[in-house]
């Protein structure tokens, strides 16, 4: 109502000749400005929301006014919050002419809450995010936030500090909120400004008047912002662009000239340590790392633009330079350039590099410290530059002989490691050079190497310093190492010594478990077989990590889990190539069992002490159950009898589980691989072993805590449901699962309810997300869905039909026709596998028994089915016949051959077989996915590697398929077969495939 009445009032002020009805609403208006509490929303509102143009440029404009008519009075007034996030929202969201208002109104706001009284210390930081989050900073076209009214917004909160505030004062310090502006804001622009000059470029033409209005505001804020901030920033776009002008030949004859004075003016004092550099050691080494010393150890968040620092862009240079023989020439197509080519080769071979020339005799005037003058500032920093340009020196040093890199190791860079006085700040910079060299060491030098990065890995603090960036930059070093094929003369020690660092300090022990995954990457047999040993140790340090209630994981216990996932898999992978020889089998078998005892031991530790999931609601992080779930998969592959899955308590661990991903919602991450592979493993033990709690939960006897209501399979159940409605990509493994979950598993009497449920939920998930797709063209997860159906309706077709009815879409005869067209041999998607293929004969025998029952075989539908279960048995009969012939030939080269010729002739044929997309076909092929998106007949598609996951049908298997379909025939002849058409190759078909059964198709 307040809202309607100022509407009103300030369409009269509008267009109006009258005025004294101008006067009158004017006063009416000023009147409740005073009385109305809240005045300014209810204008704001109208400013942003008004039914037209006028209405709200005459809201913007009032609101204009009385926020400078109370600030003005007033100045000591404060803005209440909810005030100031409305008007943000607004000003990002608003038209142009409406922001030009309400941006004077924001200056005012500003000036008071930010400039004078600094009490509006979140407004830098939530424009910041806006700035990021916009609609053309974050290429989000339906993003409300503009980018051009967000950089208003700054600039309107620069402008008044373009003469600071203080006129009197001669040198007047940076005001904290500018400098604040800077670091947080103008800085990272300076990357954006830098993308959108190159786009513009790139296009020869402004395209957008947009991008035009955004490079002008942010070249406004810089002028207005006139601070030697990030000089660092400006001298690293600086060296860029040298090293651009560089790879151009007239820039080459420019800049080379000069190439001395660059190296010792510019670049060498770029690299020196510096106080900043020694202050940002003792107060954030995690930060000076990142800068200083990266490795593929660390992981980047944020805006990435304080990756790009002076030092960084120094070293880039001197690469460049060093690398450098002469300017850059244009390839000639003449023939006397083709004829003096050898020529020319042979030149540029005898030709000296800029670094031969200049760089290293350059740096050899710097001594090597020593325990007497190692601590000297002059002396460190200068040789901190040193081992700096020695780091980017690895292309250049590829081109030499491995004795030149030694040479250069042993003599400048590895004294550094036997100073009695280690310097940390060098050594950690002569573990970074190691690392990024290793592409150019020799053989001979792995022991001298890996012996000087071990201690360093195990470098203690000082009195005064602390060495954990030389530890990280030691681990860095080795993972490079690792990287490269480079490995240790001997693995154990180093294995025993990343393990025994591992302690209470949880940064540097995630940097640890890190390295021990590259160990595992990297390593061959001589690594793998210590794995068992190495895991006991590894699971007592990580339950060091773990809370003592359910509260969410550490950063490091979650990597500690990564850890011991890759150590699984690498021994699973190790033992299976193993398995042949008895004496590596009964190691293997041992081995495996335990490191499934240590898995329980620990998994025991995370979710049944000290107190049980099962009894809070909190959970361990999703996170997390990715890795658990593998190492719940070594644990059932070490189990050999029942008492096993007793001591190793698997039903409490597998209840746990099945309880954390029934509410598994990380598909975005594609953590759900583990899981996947984990329910096969839940399946199979099952199978073989009385497994409790897996069809339905026990009730324990008072005074026991609750149970969940969910039992093993009806979580797993959950879990697969939700994968094949939510994510595509899951889509295929998770409809192998309900082969596998409904088939294989022995249900009774008394668990035939819970498979019903679970009939229930896979038809309700399969049947909504096939009728999402069915009506675009045909996809490989329409047969996956289809066959998931199919699965659900040999248990429950009454329940299937039900639900398949209650569906607008086509219902129950649109999943029929779907089976029929799959088992078309002219299919696109056809069947393939001979577990699918029965799967549909099984399928389509219950749909036309359920058609005879209810007397509609004669429809359409009927007469579809019968064709296609035709198709089907004899497709299926080919399969058979052909696995049969394939299984004959393949004794008979063993015979012949042996088993090594085998595997070559397999690996043989496995490489003609192969088809590689040529370019055109790729074209060809993303051309028609683009006019299917246009079209809107973009077909969802699935993982790539399940397509070809053939169903588990459990005992299913027994079923004698083909005595099923003629059975099936011989009982119901005269109603099949009458007015059946048959084509008349599926005739022929038949006959060759049934002489014997054929008379009861005629």
């Amino acid at each position: 109502m307040e809202v309607q009445q100022l509407a009103q009032l300030l369409n009269a002020t509008l267009g109006s000749s009258d005025g004294d009805a101008v006067r009158a609403a004017t006063a009416a208006l000023d009147g409740l400005a005073s009385s109305l509490p809240r005045f300014p929303f209810h204008l704001l509102s109208l400013a942003t929301g008004g039914e037209n143009q006028g209405l709200k440029v005459a809201a913007a404009t009032y609101l204009k006014n009385y926020v400078r008519r109370n600030m003005g009075e007033n100045p000591s007034l404060e803005v209440g919050k909810e005030f100031k996030d409305q008007l943000m929202q607004a000003l990002l969201q608003v038209e142009p002419e409406i922001l030009k208002v309400l941006v004077e109104v924001f200056k005012f706001v500003a000036e008071v809450e930010f400039v004078k009284q600094y009490s509006w210390p979140e407004l830098v930081p939530e424009l910041r995010l806006a700035i990021q989050n916009s609609d053309q900073i974050s290429n989000n076209s339906n993003c409300k936030w503009r980018t051009v009214n967000a950089l208003t917004i700054l600039h309107a909160l620069i402008r008044p500090f373009q003469y600071f505030l203080n006129p009197k004062v001669v040198m007047e310090p940076v005001p904290p909120q500018l400098e604040l502006i800077a670091e947080d804001i103008l800085v990272p622009l300076l990357i954006v400004f830098h993308g959108l000059v190159g786009k513009v470029k790139a296009a020869n033409i402004m395209t957008d008047i947009s991008t035009e209005k955004i490079i002008l505001i942010i070249c406004k804020c810089f002028h207005f912002a006139k601070l030697d901030f990030r000089t660092e920033r400006i001298l690293s776009l600086a060296f860029d662009v040298v090293s651009r002008v560089l790879e151009t030949g007239p820039g080459w004859k420019i800049v080379s000239p000069h190439f001395s004075f660059i190296l010792d003016s510019a670049i060498m004092p770029a690299l020196a340590m510096n106080g900043k550099d020694i202050l940002e050691w003792e107060e954030d080494a995690d930060e000076y790392i990142r800068k200083n010393l990266p490795s593929e150890l660390e992981e980047f968040s944020g805006w990435r633009e304080d990756l790009f620092t002076a030092r960084k862009s120094a070293i880039n240079l001197l690469g460049v330079m060093s690398m450098s023989k002469g300017p850059p020439m244009r390839s000639s197509k003449s023939t006397s350039s083709k004829r003096k080519k050898g020529e020319k080769n042979k030149r540029d071979s005898q030709q000296s590099s800029v670094g031969e020339l200049l760089v290293l005799p350059f740096l050899s005037k710097f001594p090597v410290p020593t325990d007497d003058n190692a601590s000297h500032p002059t002396i460190l920093n200068n040789y901190f530059a040193v081992l700096m340009a020695y780091g980017g020196l690895e292309d250049f040093l590829r081109d030499k002989q491995p004795g030149y890199t030694a040479t250069l190791l042993r003599t400048r860079v590895l004294p550094l490691y036997t100073i009695s006085e280690k310097v940390p700040y060098l050594v950690a910079a002569a573990n970074w050079v190691v690392g990024e060299l290793s592409s150019c060491l020799p053989e001979d030098m792995s022991s001298e190497v890996y012996s000087h990065l071990l201690k360093a890995l195990s470098m203690t603090d000082t009195t005064d310093i602390s060495c954990y960036p030389v530890r990280v930059a030691a681990a860095g070093a080795m993972a490079r190492l690792f990287e490269n094929d480079y490995p240790p003369p001997e693995w154990l020690p180093l294995l025993q010594v990343v393990i025994n660092r591992i302690n209470d300090e949880d940064e540097e022990s995630s940097i640890l478990f890190e390295l021990l995954n590259s160990l595992m990457e990297a390593g061959n047999e001589s690594v793998m077989v210590h794995i068992p040993d190495l895991v006991l140790p590894l699971v007592g340090a990580i339950s060091k990590f773990l809370p003592p209630d359910m509260e969410p994981w550490p950063q490091v216990a979650e990597k500690g889990f990564a850890t011991l996932a890759v150590m699984a898999q690498c021994w699973e992978s190790f033992i299976s190539e193993e398995a042949n020889e008895h004496e590596s089998s009964e190691k293997c078998a041992s081995g495996r069992a335990i490191i499934g005892r240590a898995f329980a031991v620990l998994l025991q530790e995370a979710w049944l002490k000290p107190k049980n999931l099962l009894e809070s609601e909190t959970s361990a992080p999703s996170s997390c159950v990715d890795h658990a779930s593998t190492l719940l998969g070594s644990i059932m592959l070490s189990v050999t009898e029942i008492n096993s899955i007793l001591e190793l308590k698997v039903s409490e661990l597998l209840s746990v589980w099945a309880h954390l991903v029934a509410d598994w919602h990380a598909w975005e991450e594609s953590e759900d691989l583990s899981v996947f592979d984990c329910i096969k493993e839940v399946v199979r033990l099952s199978t073989e072993y009385e497994l409790a709690d897996f069809l339905s939960r026990r009730v324990p006897s008072p005074p026991a805590p609750p149970v969940p209501p969910l039992s093993i399979v009806e979580g797993i159940g959950a879990f697969v449901s939700e994968a094949i409605t939510q994510y595509p990509s899951a889509m295929g493994r998770a409809c192998s699962c309900v082969h596998m979950l409904l088939h294989a598993p022995s249900y009774s009497s008394e668990t035939e309810s819970v498979k019903q449920s679970l009939v229930i939920a896979f038809c309700q998930a399969a049947s909504s997300s096939f009728y999402r797709i069915y009506r675009k063209q045909p996809s490989p997860l329409w047969k996956s869905l289809l066959l998931v159906i199919a699965s659900c309706y040999l248990y429950c077709p009454d329940t299937v039909e039900e639900i398949l009815t209650r569906n607008q879409d086509g219902g129950f005869a649109a999943w029929v026709s779907g089976l029929c067209s799959v088992a078309s041999p002219s299919c696109t998607i056809c069947l393939s596998g001979e577990s699918e293929i029965k799967l549909c004969v099984m399928a389509l025998v219950k749909v036309i028994e359920r058609l005879l029952e209810l007397g509609n075989f004669s429809s359409g539908i009927g007469r579809e089915c019968f064709t296609s279960l035709l198709e089907a048995t004899a497709k299926l009969k080919e399969v058979e016949d052909n696995a049969e012939v394939e299984e004959e030939e393949e004794e008979e080269v063993q015979e012949e051959s042996g088993d090594e010729d085998e595997e070559e002739t397999d690996y043989e044929d496995s490489d003609d077989d192969e088809h590689e997309e040529t370019q055109e076909e790729f074209l060809e092929r993303y051309a028609k996915a683009a006019i299917d998106l246009e079209d809107g007949n973009a077909v969802e598609e699935g993982d790539v590697e399940c397509e070809d996951l053939e169903p588990d049908l459990g005992h299913l298997e027994e079923i004698d398929h083909q005595r099923l379909v003629f059975s099936l025939i011989e009982r119901h002849r005269d109603v099949l077969l009458k007015g059946q058409v048959l084509p008349p190759q599926l005739v022929l078909t038949l006959r060759g495939a049934f002489p014997e059964q054929f008379s009861l198709l005629q």
